[in-house]
């Protein structure tokens, strides 16, 4: 059976990265249990990427997916156990060596700081959303979006700005 055009592309300019992945995989996440799971979901992601034809550096964005593969698995991990933790009756606040005084304000300085990321034009929220959420670099936004570096450092910049500005609104007198 011949090879299509996808299965070329991949064995080209995917495989050869395949060992790079894992080791990069191992190394920033060691406490990862399902690492082939991430590898073949990173694959799969990356092929709907390539589907759309916007894939301009493989390397990279396959590199981005599996990071962000993985810390979707974190969430939902996170997620599942809250869920688990709100539902035993045994847990009191009172027995808690948080300090809810403290929690709620960093929930506060959250939200305000959501509500002046959501006031950003699209593309800069996007970049800022990338940036500050997900940790992406310059270069790893740049493909991700297919935008320059160039537009990702003018779009950090503005973002941060009109941010700043919105946070400063809110400053306690």
């Amino acid at each position: 059976m011949p090879e299509s055009e996808q299965d070329i592309w991949f064995n080209e300019y995917v495989q050869p990265f395949d060992g790079q992945l894992r080791a990069y995989l191992k190394g920033k996440f060691p406490t990862l249990e399902d690492q082939e799971d991430v590898v073949q979901e990173s694959y799969a992601r990356l092929m709907r990427a390539y589907g759309t034809g916007k894939v301009k550096d493989p390397k990279a964005l396959l590199f981005a997916i599996a990071r962000n593969v993985v810390y979707d698995l974190f969430r939902r991990r996170k997620i599942v156990q809250f869920e688990s933790l709100t539902q035993n009756p045994g847990l009191s606040v009172l027995e808690s060596e948080v300090d809810i005084e403290e929690a709620v304000s960093l929930r506060d300085e959250i939200d305000l700081l959501a509500r002046a990321v959501k006031t950003l034009p699209p593309r800069c929220r996007q970049v800022m959303t990338l940036r500050m959420v997900y940790g992406f670099r310059t270069k790893e936004i740049a493909c991700e979006l297919g935008i320059s570096d160039q537009t990702v450092k003018a779009q950090l910049a503005k973002g941060m700005r009109r941010t700043a500005d919105y946070l400063a609104e809110y400053e306690d007198p």
